[in-house]
């Protein structure tokens, strides 16, 4: 081989990269969100397609006035706006008022992605950071404009996992088993995302056969549920059905920039979201929880990222 030929190219990491470009796997995601998206329109009508609009119209007008406002490239046309603003809506009821989204959309884009330096370097999931400001702000809103609220035993406005606190508590009895055909095929008392958790599963399936996300995180998150739901005396199908989830488990969890790296970091991820949502279900007076677990292990991402990594070829275990 002539001299000329030989080529070394030293340069930092990453050294592999996918094919795929962020709107490649935007479209995927946004794909995979449609059957519940069509799911949630199908069982609310003009109340959901009015807020997933405003959601939506609200972060990628935010996207593309604060990268106006700071002279750089508008990148609304990457889809991950569209995706943010899509995931909001779903995790939203579908009553709430026109300016909720609005908001919502804002702070998911400005505060959640934006103020860390935009798409990549955020810590945690934007619209998961605006759900959580929504539910403190405005929690009346976020926690009782159901569309159709469950009535149990003369309790109205109530969605299954309000019903199932209830229940904990003592304050009545309830069989929960009448809850996993609702929260399965249609459940009116939950947010727009949360109507079918058989639509969820259409589209977390679409996900993993491209293999967009990891079966780790979602595999993690529901099955420490399922295990730790019976120690706690609790129900592990109506908590896996109920709530958002299989929404957080499949779409949410699985964001490339707020989870580990490592296949082995992405199961703990995993595992940690789980046992933190059925902790705040059962000891705090969080009827959900699911927002808060997976905020916390974004926080915990960069500590997984340190300490789970895969042993270096070559190195045995003792070095």
């Amino acid at each position: 081989m002539a001299p000329e030929e030989l080529e070394l190219v030293v340069s930092v990491p990453p050294h592999i990269r996918e094919r795929e470009e962020v709107f490649q796997i935007m479209f995927w995601v946004i794909l995979g969100l449609l059957p519940a998206t069509l799911g949630g329109i199908y069982f609310f009508h003009f109340y959901a397609i009015k807020v997933i609009v405003l959601s939506i119209l609200a972060a990628v007008a935010t996207e593309a006035l604060f990268q106006k406002a700071r002279r750089l490239p508008v990148t609304i046309n990457d889809g991950s706006a569209i995706v943010t603003g899509l995931l909001l809506a779903l995790c939203l009821p579908p009553k709430v008022p026109w300016w909720i989204p609005v908001v919502g959309g804002f702070i998911a884009i400005f505060l959640g992605k934006q103020i860390f330096g935009g798409l990549g370097y955020n810590i945690f999931n934007p619209a998961l950071v605006a759900r959580a400001v929504l539910l403190l702000s405005w929690a009346e809103h976020m926690t009782k404009d159901w569309y159709t609220a469950l009535k149990v035993d003369a309790i109205a406005r109530a969605s299954p996992l309000f019903l199932a606190k209830q229940v904990k508590m003592g304050l009545f009895q309830l069989d929960l088993t009448r809850f996993y055909k609702i929260c399965l095929f249609g459940n009116p008392s939950g947010c727009i995302g949360e109507v079918s958790v058989l639509l969820l599963l259409i589209g977390g399936g679409i996900l993993l056969w491209r293999e967009i996300i990891d079966w780790r995180i979602p595999a993690g998150f529901i099955g420490s549920v399922a295990v730790l739901c019976p120690l706690l005396g609790m129900d592990p199908i109506f908590h896996v059905l109920a709530g958002g989830l299989i929404l957080g488990a499949f779409f949410m969890a699985t964001d490339y920039v707020t989870s580990p790296i490592t296949p082995n970091g992405r199961l703990l991820f995993g595992i940690g979201c789980g046992v933190i949502t059925i902790l705040l279900r059962s000891y705090s007076i969080l009827l959900e929880g699911v927002t808060y677990a997976i905020l916390f292990m974004n926080a915990c991402t960069p500590l997984i990222d340190k300490y789970i990594q895969p042993r270096r070829f070559g190195v045995s275990k003792g070095k």
